[in-house]
Parts: C-alpha cells; structure tokens; sequence
C-alpha cells in the first residue's frame, strides 16, 4: 500500500532562516509550523524533512552537530503529538556530483523506495526554487513555495502555489 507524504525543505519552511544553522540556540520554528503538521497529519499525510546541509561539507559544523541539532527539532515535533516519519540530508557542496543535493531529486527519490510513496498524490512544501525542481523532477507535482525564507520571484517560479507561510498550505492542502 503506498503512502501520500508532504515533504518539506527545513530552513526557511519549518525554521527561520539562518546560515549553517546548527546550533538549538539559533533555532526559531515559523509561526504555525505545528499547525500545519497537525493538520496535514489529520489528512493522513505521513511528513518526511529534506534539506540540503552543505554546512557539513564546508566544515563548519560537523554531521554530530546536524543529528543533535535534528534530534531536538523532532523532539519538539514529539511534544506537538507530530510525527516526523524521516529527516533525509544532502551534506554535500553546491559542487559535488551527487544524486541527493536539491535540485537532485536523489532525496525524494530514496524516501519513495524505502516508504513506497505515492508522489502523485504528495506534496512538496519549500522556500527555494530548488525544492520544486527536485520534487518536480521526482514526480511531484503539487508544489508549494512559501516567502518565510529565500526572496521569492513570483513571476518565474514553477511552483504551483506561492504562499507567505506553510501555516497558510492548509487552504490548499486538503
């Protein structure tokens, strides 16, 4: 039986946007972040977290920091009876070859195998053009770019919907 997933980028979606963010002092959930879960949870929508972490490869944190940091944030998702079914990362450079940097869709792509995900009928929820090009190119079409991160051009965005804040996705989302 497959399942229908939101997949959301972390920064700029679920956190205020920080560069390298790797420290829990530094961490500022969005207005409405566990609102939103809550409700994509009561549409029986498993989430699962895709971020690209080049943080890691530029050595400016180091992969213990990224799971600690992790770890919190989905202790806090526990607290709010929300259940994370998976944080999956990129650690790699904007350089590299890898499959799983956003706008790869390696990412997506994995999580659809181990979960058996139906991506027609999933979502992708980011802040960045590069979200939707990798949900797009792993065969999502519903697509989400929300303005509490990156700036935002409107005019040349793939994105199906453009909305100020991931608390607003529950009027499209049903």
């Amino acid at each position: 039986m497959t399942i229908k997933t939101i997949f959301l980028d972390r920064d700029g979606v679920i956190n205020k946007e920080v560069s390298y963010l790797y420290k829990i002092k530094d961490f500022e959930f969005i207005n409405g972040v566990f609102e939103a879960c809550q409700y994509f949870k009561s549409l029986q929508y498993k989430i699962i977290i895709v971020t690209n972490q080049s943080g890691i490869s530029r050595q400016l944190y180091t992969e213990k920091d990224y799971q600690t940091l992790t770890n919190w944030m989905i202790g806090k998702f526990n607290e709010n009876y929300i259940n994370i079914l998976d944080v999956l990362h990129c650690p790699h450079g904007p350089d590299s070859n890898c499959s799983c940097r956003k706008p790869k869709s390696g990412m997506f792509l994995d999580a659809q195998i181990k979960y058996n995900i139906d991506m027609k009928n999933s979502w992708m929820i980011g802040d960045s053009e590069v979200d939707i090009t990798a949900a797009n190119n792993a065969g999502i079409s519903e697509t989400i770019l929300v303005k509490s991160g990156h700036k935002i051009d409107d005019n040349n965005s793939n994105a199906k919907y453009i909305l100020k804040s991931i608390l607003e996705s529950s009027q499209i989302i049903s």
